[in-house]
Parts: structure tokens; sequence; C-alpha cells
């Protein structure tokens, strides 16, 4: 039997929600939705991007953004700023960030907050206008496609803004695959230095070279079966197919297609697309695209470059990029500039400025980065020194400390009724702290900190350094918020993801325990070893002892009701602390 959320889908989905959205919006809003028939429609509004807030937050909703590989032309960025002033306003102002702002997510995208549904047709009306959409953002479909943020402006391998540009306009945008067994992620990387991580997407395209009749021929490998959350992570698996550029798109196109029609409707537990792959193997995949899907013939895998990855691959600093913070080279000659935004929060006048600067500085398009970063492109030699010397780059700095360097973090409870903890506001306090309380040895760029309100891991815990998971503890006779403390994550070459070394740690004392891991990686390390060589270095039961929490002078507010943490429940006690809404993750 199909799973109730196939049977809600089944009526209406794709494009033919649009329609619906815009009559209810036209008839009152959220009240002009039928009370019994609302979590029908919300799960075919997440098609569109709009996700019905947490429980305590009835009529609001969050709208999610795409914009394939991070891309954001001239002039976008300034009208979803301009889009979040006017009309992302919650009802009480964050104690943190204010009011009116955008989260950049882990896939490259924007999300917007506490937005009225009769204020969607006009919010659509001036983002598309500048060329900006939501279809496709959320639910059971593809979602935005990720890539290096940098193709075509870095130097590349192989060129993957036309695959990239192929699978947003043909594939996409293809109805009659709106409603896939769960939501899929592709992604196509042309640099050599792993940034795409495609060992996380459902389907990654990463570059190869490859001896084809006596031709060293430049293309892709594929990789299928990765993702995160669950406490089930997986590694996506070789599919042993190299492809050349003209024949990469027709390759995932069938995968996308296979699962689509074999995919399991049944058990959302089991139907990600990582679980697909292993239940059928890489040998039948593989045999089945070529018999049904694909009407060339697939070579054999070629020869990657996964040894040479720095992103996110735990290596000292010096080995190579492993982000795009700081200013590079563009292959044009000119640079780029890569603002950190540490927890990936944006008040909306910032968000503005930083339009302006880029159209100032480079050429006024921005790409986002898929650590919850903008970049401005396009920067000639001459005006560098002015573009670092304005005001904003105090706040989001192209140099910032190791630790705001490293930081993400998901949504929390703050609009997720999924979520255990709240994570954005007190993620900033945590890296404050860390720059006051904490000393690193001077060769230690960056500490990867990702930070994940539950287990469905939007924050990708898994793969940092110090990865946090949202528990709840009892102390002092009281439920209190807390954090699972794991080590040792990462992708590059051999993706690895977190080992735990705590559990269930009270939120005032994870970052003494956090601050005592990182004091005996100091005291201990060999010189330049990263942190993550010297977890790996290190036995566990050393590492369970480092890492012992400790209360500290860290103030942590909202320790008490995971659903409260401060608004919209100013004046009352928790509303959703006994039910579970509809879930908003930052990327789910």
């Amino acid at each position: 039997m199909a799973h109730k959320k196939e049977e809600r889908k089944a009526d209406c989905y794709g494009d033919e929600v649009r329609d619906h959205i815009l009559e209810f919006a036209d008839n009152g809003g959220y009240e002009a939705i039928p009370e019994d028939e609302r979590e029908t429609w919300f799960t075919r509004f997440k098609f569109w991007g709009l996700f019905h807030q947490r429980d305590g937050q009835e009529s609001y909703f969050m709208m999610r953004l795409t914009n394939a590989s991070g891309i954001l032309e001239p002039d976008q960025l300034r009208t979803i700023g301009e889009v979040a002033r006017e009309y992302a306003k919650g009802p009480v102002a964050n104690p943190e960030f204010g009011n009116g702002w955008i989260d950049l997510t882990t896939r490259q995208s924007v999300q917007l907050h506490w937005l009225k549904l009769e204020d969607v047709p006009e919010i659509w009306e001036q983002l598309e206008a500048a060329g900006v959409h939501s279809r496709s953002a959320g639910g059971d479909t593809m979602r935005n496609i990720s890539g290096c943020p940098l193709h075509g402006k870095a130097e590349e391998f192989v060129e993957a803004g036309p695959l990239l540009e192929r699978f947003e306009e043909e594939l996409r945008k293809d109805d009659s695959l709106a409603n896939m067994p769960r939501k899929f992620n592709i992604s196509a990387s042309g640099c050599t230095v792993g940034c795409a991580q495609d060992s996380l997407n459902d389907i990654g395209f990463e570059p190869a070279t490859k001896e084809v009749d006596g031709e060293e021929v430049r293309g892709f490998n594929v990789r299928i079966g990765g993702g995160l959350g669950g406490r089930q992570p997986r590694a996506a698996t070789p599919l042993d197919v190299f492809v050349r550029p003209e024949n990469a798109y027709e390759v995932g196109r069938g995968f996308v297609e296979l699962y689509h029609d074999y995919g399991d409707r049944q058990n959302r537990s089991k139907n990600r697309a990582r679980f697909f792959a292993e239940d059928w193997g890489m040998e039948k995949i593989r045999d089945t695209l070529q018999a049904e899907y694909v009407d060339f013939e697939m070579h054999t895998a070629g020869e990657d470059f996964r040894e040479e990855y720095t992103y996110n691959a735990g290596r000292p600093v010096e080995d190579g990029q492993h982000d795009h913070v700081g200013v590079g080279d563009q292959k044009d000659g000119r640079n780029y500039v890569g603002l950190s935004v540490p927890v990936g929060r944006l008040p909306a006048e910032d968000a503005i400025e930083l339009a302006d600067l880029a159209d100032e500085y480079g050429s006024g398009e921005v790409r986002l980065t898929r650590r919850q970063n903008p970049v401005i492109i396009d920067v000639a030699d001459e005006d560098l020194e002015a573009l670092l010397a304005e005001p904003l780059l105090e706040t989001y700095p192209a140099e910032p400390s190791p630790f705001e360097r490293g930081a993400m973090a998901c949504t929390g409870t703050e609009f997720c009724s999924i979520a255990l903890t709240e994570t954005k506001a007190r993620m900033a306090r945590m890296l404050r702290w860390f720059n006051e309380n904490v000393e690193l040895p001077d060769d230690v760029g960056k500490i990867k900190m990702h930070y994940s309100g539950c287990t469905a891991d939007c924050g990708q815990a898994m793969t940092a350094d110090i990865g946090l998971q949202g528990m709840r503890a009892r102390k002092n006779g009281e439920m209190v918020e807390a954090f699972d403390i794991g080590v040792g994550g990462g992708v590059g070459e051999d993706p690895s993801f977190i080992d735990w070394v705590q559990q269930r740690v009270p939120a005032d004392e994870a970052p003494g325990a956090i601050r005592n891991l990182l004091e005996a990686y100091a005291a201990h390390r060999v010189d330049g070893q990263s942190f993550r060589e010297w977890v790996d270095a290190t036995a566990e039961e050393q590492l369970v002892e480092f890492c012992e929490p400790e209360e500290t002078d860290f103030e942590a507010p909202y320790m008490a009701d995971a659903k409260q943490s401060w608004y919209p429940f100013a004046e009352s006690e928790s509303a959703a602390a006994a039910g579970e809404g509809s879930a908003v993750p930052s990327d789910d």
C-alpha cells in the first residue's frame, strides 16, 4: 500500500499546485484552506517551495527559492532582500538577528520565513520579474542542483556549466517527473577540489579522464546513493560509469527516471535513493540504465581526481582550497571574494547592501556556496582593497576566525517541528564565546563545526570536524536542550562520518566540552596536523576523555523548552511542545 503522502500527491502535484496556491491566497490565505484538508495541501505546497511553519506559527509560511549551483544574477539578491524586508517579518523580533532576514542553505539556495499566504502572489511577481522562482524547491522532487559555485569563473578540468543548465532547464522543469518517491539531489562539478560534495548526493558527476578508442577524453565519473540523515549516512557509490560531457545529461536523466519508476513509495524512512541503490546494487542499476533509459553504450569509470580533493576534506590549510571564503583568482584574471556568514543568516538590509557591493566592485552577480556563504565575483585587482575595506565586510569578513569560517547551522526549533534544540542563535553565541575563550595554533585556519537540531542532519553535522546534533537530557530534575557531540567527519577522497564521543550533553555544558577537546588538540597534535588527521590518529577512549562536559560562564538561554525558544510564544506556554506539525528543516 502506498504511503498516505502518495495519496495526497496523486490527485494534485507539480505545476498544477500553483493555481491552487493562488486561489487560496486570493480568497483569504490560510483561512481559505479547509481545516480538514490543510495537511494534504501543505504536502502539495512544498513542490512550490512553500512550507507551513511549525505548530504555534499557524498561518505563516517559509518559502525556499531555487537557483541552480548557487548563481544569483545581477539584481536577484537585491530583489530577494527587498522581498524579505517587506514580507518576511515575524510577530516578534529575533533577539539575535532582528526581524526580516534571509537564510542561506547548504544547497546553495535561499529561504524566507514568516510569509503570509495572501502575500505569495505579490512575492512571486516580484521574484519572478527578477528571474528567481521557487518551483521544485521542496517536497518529493528534484531539488536545487548543486555544483561548484565558481563554475565558469575558476579553473575547471571539464566545463560543468552546460550540464548544470540542462539539468535545470530540461530535467527539473519536466512536470512528468515532478512526483518522485522522495526528494532527489543532483550535483555536477568540473573542478578538482571536490566542492560540489558529490559524495552526499543521490547522483553526482565528478571530473574524470579516460582513454577511449586511443584518445584521452575528459568527462565525468558517476556516483549514486549518497546522503545524510537519520544517523544512516551513506557516501555515494561509484556506478562504474564514465560519460563524455555531451552524454552526461542522458545518464542523469536516466537514473532520475529509473528511480521515479522503480523507487519505493511505501516506506518513507527507507525510500531515499541511497537505500534504493543498496537494494538494487550497482550492477543491476547499470544494466537497467543501459537497457531501458540510455541510448548509447556506457563506458566503465575513468580516472578521477578524488585524491586531490581538498574541499571539507580535513586536510591542512596549505594543501589547498577547503571552502570559498577569502580572495581567489578567476581564470579571466579578475578575483572572487568569498564572505563568511557564520550561520547563513543575513538581515534584509545587509543582503541589499551586499548586492550593492557586488554591483559597485564586481559584475553584480553573487554566487552561493554549499557552506551557507556568498561570493562576490568579477572583482578587478584595483578594486580589491576598497572592497575589503567596506564596513559590511567587518560583519561578514573575507578573513574570519577559524570558528566562524567553519560554522554551519540548520533551522532548529525556531521553525522546525522535528528539531529538538534551538540552533542558529545558540551557534552565533557559541562562536563569540569560542573566539574569546579558545586559542588555536597559528597554522589552524579553520575548525568545521556543524550543528543540526535533530538527526535529520540538515546542518550536515555528520561531515564536520566537530558535529553537534540536538537532543534532550535531564539536568537537575528538569528536561533541557542538549547535544550529542561527534568528531572526525568530512568528505574528500575518503568521505568519513563523525564518531560520537559524548551524548546528551546539556547545552550549557557543551561549549566547555568542545573547549576541552580543542585544547587537547592544540596540546597533543603534531605540527601541521589538521583536526581530522589528529582525530584519526587518536584513540577513541582518549577523545571521549578529552571531550569532558563542563559548566562555564557561557550563557545558554532557551534551555528548558526545546519547542518554545523565544517566539512566537513570548506571552504563553509553547503550543508546539505536544505536537509534531509540519517540518521545515533547512534543506528538507
